[in-house]
């Protein structure tokens, strides 16, 4: 028999939004993002109801760069604090372009660019992207 009283306080905890972002690099570069806080970010976005996180960056990053990929391995996680009182957890996965691409910037952001990997420590961007960045790389090396 379930614990009535257990269920009732889940239900009154708190909630992050869930973002799924991508590291995708596509012939030795960085796809990277503007955002509206003039941060630059990886792309990908929130995940939908019903969608799994590899179906939900799939069609993102479709949507914001405009190439087709293969979700790889999760790369991190961690609760992102976006403005006071409003946090986001993050999760990271690396991605495979399926083919060599142009990426193409949606309107969803300011700015599109391609960085070489020793650029990104000198960026305005979130450390948890930057590590996920690192942990990436690290991993196509080894392949």
């Amino acid at each position: 028999m379930a614990d009535d009283s257990q269920t009732a306080t889940d239900n009154l905890a708190y909630r992050y939004p869930v973002s799924i972002k991508g590291v995708v690099v596509n012939s030795g570069r960085l796809a990277l993002l503007k955002n509206e806080r003039n941060e630059w970010e990886l792309p990908g976005g929130k995940l939908e109801p019903g969608e799994t996180p590899a179906q939900c960056l799939t069609r993102e990053i479709s949507e914001e760069i405009g190439i087709p990929t293969h979700v790889r391995d999760i790369l991190d996680a961690w609760v992102y604090e976006v403005s006071p009182k409003t946090c986001v957890l993050i999760v990271t996965f690396g991605i495979a372009p399926i083919y060599d691409a142009k990426f193409i910037l949606s309107c969803e952001h300011k700015e599109l660019a391609e960085f070489q990997p020793n650029d990104i420590e000198h960026l305005q961007m979130p450390k948890g992207y930057k590590s996920s960045i690192r942990n990436w790389l690290a991993c196509l090396a080894n392949i």
